[in-house]
């Protein structure tokens, strides 16, 4: 009688440490199957990385293809073409406007200019809350020559304060490359006719490129270039 007391009781501790066995089996699973999902998320979200870098490589490269092709109509905007010779961010009066707020999460203000990056250039800018801006009226355009799936729209800004001739200091300023001058006046000596800086080429352009992948993400490029 006493054996089977004992035999039982055994039995008993033995189911313990079984069900102990299955709760850590079971924990162990849990976490090896959570590993494998972040390691797969973390995998995807750099070979998306490496994807919109290539798109944004390849818009940007057909922004400037376009400014080239359209260098004698530099100084108006081309809205339709994504085009704008100004920043957008001064008044006509050269006073400070609203920022431009390319991304939508650069600017808290309530003013801000928004690019509008939808297919349809509806003006509605649903990436940003109804009333977090002023505007959505900056058109982007879409880069044709970007196969695959990604949605990829690039907006240019000149960097200068209004449209017009950007060689016009009187009327207009322009961000612009400087280069010492090899001539120029020895220090002290007052000589305007040698300047010590002077400008090599036309204004800097500023092209901003979005690429809309996969399980809506989103990446930004910022390509600044200057033509000589």
């Amino acid at each position: 009688m006493k054996f089977q007391t004992s035999f039982r009781a055994q039995r008993g501790v033995s189911l313990i440490f079984a069900l102990l066995a299955l709760v850590a089996l079971s924990l162990a699973t849990l976490a090896l199957v959570r590993s494998v999902d972040t390691g797969a998320l973390v995998l995807g979200n750099i070979g998306f990385k490496q994807d919109a870098t290539v798109a944004g490589d390849q818009a940007a490269r057909e922004a400037i293809a376009w400014l080239k092709a359209n260098a004698a109509n530099l100084n108006t905007d081309a809205p339709a073409s994504g085009y704008y010779a100004s920043t957008k961010e001064l008044k006509a009066d050269k006073t400070k406007d609203a920022p431009v707020d390319v991304t939508g999460q650069q600017q808290t203000v309530a003013n801000r200019k928004l690019v509008d990056w939808s297919d349809g250039q509806d003006k509605k800018c649903p990436y940003a809350a109804a009333g977090t801006f002023g505007s959505c009226d900056l058109q982007s355009v879409k880069a044709a020559s970007v196969a695959g799936s990604n949605n990829v729209r690039y907006v240019i800004f000149r960097l200068c304060a209004s449209a017009g001739n950007s060689n016009d200091d009187i009327n207009n300023s322009c961000a612009q490359p400087l280069a010492g001058s090899t001539s120029a006046s020895g220090r002290g000596l007052i000589d305007y006719s040698t300047p010590r800086f002077s400008t090599t080429g036309g204004p800097y352009y500023r092209i901003v490129v979005r690429v809309l992948g996969a399980r809506s993400t989103t990446g930004f490029t910022e390509t600044i270039v200057n033509f000589y």
